[in-house]
């Protein structure tokens, strides 16, 4: 960061709009920077909020947004959660006051090369593994963004730092004003966030951002196998453009349990048997991870060492055990119909599964064809159970269940040897628990439950050691 951008930032009064944590991070930044801060918070604040804004003489409101209160800054910058499209938002533009997201403000203040990565599902692991492939090539790197650590942390402490790997929301992103990545990832488009968004091109569109600015020394890496992205292709400019996929035409194609990667003329394999990544969804998450570590001229040994390290995080796809032929996995990240999809592709059939939460406008009839081919029983829970049982109503048997212990119980007692009982609910977890991870926490007890059951049991079996369970 240059003296000029200190001196600018010091100058100017900026009002947070939104405390969660990106707000939070912000505001302890632009504090050590001497810039005058207020907050402007829609709900409550807790006590060491408020302590810790006295502390540092920041002005407040709380319980709504105001725009007698925002107009007094220079900027707002605003969290990610809330709305871009909000009226008071377009009151303050016409004021001429700067209304930035997380991005657009930290744009200028970003000196190392940046990998962004997005995609409707497996941006976080795609995130990680990038990150994972740039450190065992012996590069210092700050991973964040989206995957919970923000930008504004990492100016707080930028020596030593030679790449930043970022993942970004399409909140984020249609925030993002003129930040540009050196290296940009697309991993798929399918719906979600659509009571955000508006539709389909809404959201597609926010996405795209993550390769504007980008000029001919720069590359962007998109799926091959996404139809929507290989129709987004046309949107591009002048950068580099690279494929991931099965197609004959991908620089990074799949094939059996490898990646074969195209790459200066050179037939690069890596293999991913017996590897965490060995998975369908592995597999592709490991092209695009690849493509960008070799964009950043990682050596291939290194790319090889780090991919066969490389662990799955909890909560996507992760194996919480087996007993009496039956396999548990909590994929409770899965909060769209696209993230379900994928989790069902790694399955030839017999999946149990168990969906529901609180909808986000995504179109669940998008499911009913692997539902068909994949699942025999589907089990709902949440307040979305009646829109998701419309949408693909005749796809399969579908039960209900009011709790995850009940609805792991269910699964349980229907099971037999060769099933797969599987959490991926394709909807967000509020209604029911704090977030996807409170969600996977209390399914994966729930089936530990069920697997200590079982190994007790005098025959070994599911039905000696569950007992059915009522539903609705």
């Amino acid at each position: 960061m240059t003296d000029g951008s200190n001196i600018k930032m010091a100058k100017q009064h900026v009002a947070v709009m939104g405390l969660g944590v990106s707000g939070r991070a912000a505001l302890r930044y632009l504090v050590s920077q001497g810039t005058r801060v207020s907050v402007s918070e829609a709900g409550q604040l807790q006590a060491s909020d408020l302590g810790f804004l006295a502390e540092q003489g920041v002005e407040y409101e709380i319980g709504g947004h105001t725009l007698s209160f925002l107009q007094q800054a220079d900027a707002v910058l605003v969290s990610p959660g809330i709305s871009w499209d909000l009226e008071i938002l377009e009151e303050l533009r016409a004021r001429g006051i700067a209304v930035q997201g997380e991005l657009g403000m930290a744009a200028s203040l970003l000196q190392k090369p940046v990998v962004a990565i997005t995609g409707t599902n497996g941006k976080t692991t795609v995130t990680a593994l990038v990150g994972e492939l740039l450190t065992g090539a012996g590069k210092k790197v700050f991973v964040g963004g989206n995957i919970g650590t923000s930008l504004f942390d990492y100016l707080m402490h930028p020596e030593g730092v030679d790449v930043l790997v970022l993942e970004l929301s399409s909140f984020q992103l249609e925030a993002a004003g003129d930040f540009k990545a050196n290296v940009a990832l697309l991993l798929n488009v399918t719906p979600d966030h659509l009571d955000r968004h508006g539709n389909m091109a809404g959201y597609a569109a926010a996405k795209m951002k993550i390769f504007a600015g980008q000029g001919p020394e720069d590359t962007a890496i998109v799926s091959g196998d996404d139809s929507l992205c290989r129709d987004l292709l046309k949107q591009l400019g002048p950068q580099r453009q690279l494929l991931f996929g099965h197609g004959d035409d991908c620089q990074a194609k799949i094939v059996g349990h490898a990646v074969q990667v195209e790459w200066q003329g050179r037939t690069e394999h890596y293999d991913l048997t017996g590897t965490m990544l060995d998975t369908a969804t592995g597999h592709l998450n490991s092209a695009a991870a690849v493509l960008a570590a070799r964009a950043l001229d990682c050596s291939p040994e290194s790319i090889a060492r780090s991919l066969a390290a490389f662990q799955v995080a909890a909560h996507r796809m992760a194996l919480v055990g087996a007993g009496a032929g039956v396999t548990y996995y909590d994929d409770s990240k899965a909060t769209n119909t696209g993230a379900v999809l994928s989790a069902l592709d790694n399955f030839s059939g017999n999946v149990i599964l168990i969906a529901g939460g609180r909808d986000k406008g995504d179109d669940y009839t998008l499911l009913r064809a692997s539902l068909q081919k994949k699942v025999r029983l589907l089990i709902l829970i949440g307040e979305a159970g009646d829109l998701i049982a419309r949408a693909v109503d005749g796809a399969t048997e579908i039960r209900r269940a009011t709790s995850m212990d009940e609805a792991v119980m269910l699964a349980a007692s229907v099971a037999r040897g060769g099933d797969t009982v599987l959490l991926s609910p394709a909807c967000s977890s509020f209604d029911m628990f704090e977030n996807y991870g409170h969600r996977g926490r209390a399914f994966a007890a729930a089936a530990r439950t069920v697997l200590d059951r079982v190994r007790k049991a005098d025959d070994g079996s599911v039905g000696a050691a569950v007992k059915s369970v009522p539903t609705r």
